[in-house]
């Protein structure tokens, strides 16, 4: 779980998981507010970045921390914010273990999309659309925070974009691989905090951009 500056709910939300997730992993990405220490104060591993270097980073950071621990075998990565729920989790994290699929990515779009707000549902819709990627996988939501990996899929793979443009590139490299990707319907709890927290129109067409121009090797 990649946290940055999020002191306001980080206790809830890891002592939610905690009741069905033993073993929770936080990065704090160079905090400037006391989520740290509300890290500290629950059950869950705290890894710090003394620097903020971004969400793809604080991932990266937090997949090779839990990979090193002794018997781990799926990932699960979760937003600090609050806005995923457990449940869900559960239910991708079955898929995995049954054999199905080497990854799976929650959607907000293949069942009710009625929670999303309208100009977020644009844009999400917008990069499904427009990555190639995306296309090649059949995704319907490309950028959902909630995801599940096997450990073969952690092992080889590498989170090289700090920022927020690690999204697109987890899909470009599962649209490129041998792995076997699978979607199940998510519901995303939106609320005046998590909102606050997320991408804007802009910074979404600016994810698309970054990963296009690194792609070209520039």
């Amino acid at each position: 779980m990649p946290v940055f500056n999020e002191q306001a709910v980080i206790g809830s939300v890891i002592e939610e998981i905690l009741r069905t997730y033993p073993n929770v992993v936080c990065v704090d990405d160079g905090s400037s507010d006391g989520s740290a220490e509300a890290i500290a104060s629950t059950g869950a591993h705290l890894v710090r970045h003394p620097i903020n270097l971004g969400q793809g980073a604080a991932l990266q950071t937090g997949l090779t921390y839990a990979c090193a621990r002794p018997g781990a075998q799926y990932f699960v990565t979760f937003d600090a914010d609050g806005q995923h729920r457990v449940e869900d989790a559960l239910n991708m994290v079955a898929k995995a273990r049954s054999g199905e699929a080497d990854v799976v990515l929650g959607s907000r779009f293949l069942e009710s999309a009625a929670t999303v707000p309208a100009l977020k549902r644009f844009v999400l819709r917008c990069i499904a659309a427009l990555s190639p990627a995306a296309r090649r996988l059949n995704l319907t939501d490309a950028h959902n925070g909630l995801r599940v990996f096997t450990r073969p899929v952690v092992e080889e793979f590498r989170i090289s974009m700090n920022r927020m443009a690690h999204a697109s590139e987890i899909v470009s490299y599962l649209s490129r691989s041998s792995w076997r990707v699978a979607e199940m319907p998510v519901s995303v709890l939106y609320t005046d905090y998590s909102m606050s927290k997320g991408q804007s129109l802009v910074n979404g067409v600016n994810v698309l951009f970054d990963l296009s121009v690194r792609q070209r090797g520039a």
